[in-house]
């Protein structure tokens, strides 16, 4: 697939999954990065974030990854792990989301 035809496949992916529910239609294309991405990461399969990477830089993706999805805490813990051992080369995942998860917090509550 061509990087152009990347994001509205994506959108469409996450369209059929009703992810994108709240959003008016019309800006739909219109979608924050940091928000496809974190949806991608939430709600697609392994196919559709890996076409991430194609489409953004991986420092871009890992960003995005831990300001929205790490930051969740909890609720993501073992696809956290999994992104953090099989996309990101983190040596110990438990130790590196636990610390990248307060981190995280600890900007948003400081903002």
């Amino acid at each position: 697939m061509k990087r152009e035809e990347i994001k509205p496949y994506l959108i469409e992916k996450l369209k059929a999954e009703n992810c994108l529910w709240s959003y008016d239609q019309s800006s739909i294309k219109d979608i924050d990065d940091d928000v496809l991405i974190e949806l991608v990461m939430i709600y697609l399969d392994i196919e559709e974030i890996n076409m991430l990477f194609q489409l953004f830089s991986k420092k871009k993706v890992k960003e995005a990854w831990l300001r929205n999805v790490v930051a969740q805490g909890e609720r993501y813990y073992n696809l956290n792990r999994f992104f953090a051992w099989y996309y990101f080369d983190v040596k110990n995942p438990p130790r590196y989301i636990k610390s990248m998860a307060t981190r995280m917090l600890n900007k948003k509550s400081v903002a």
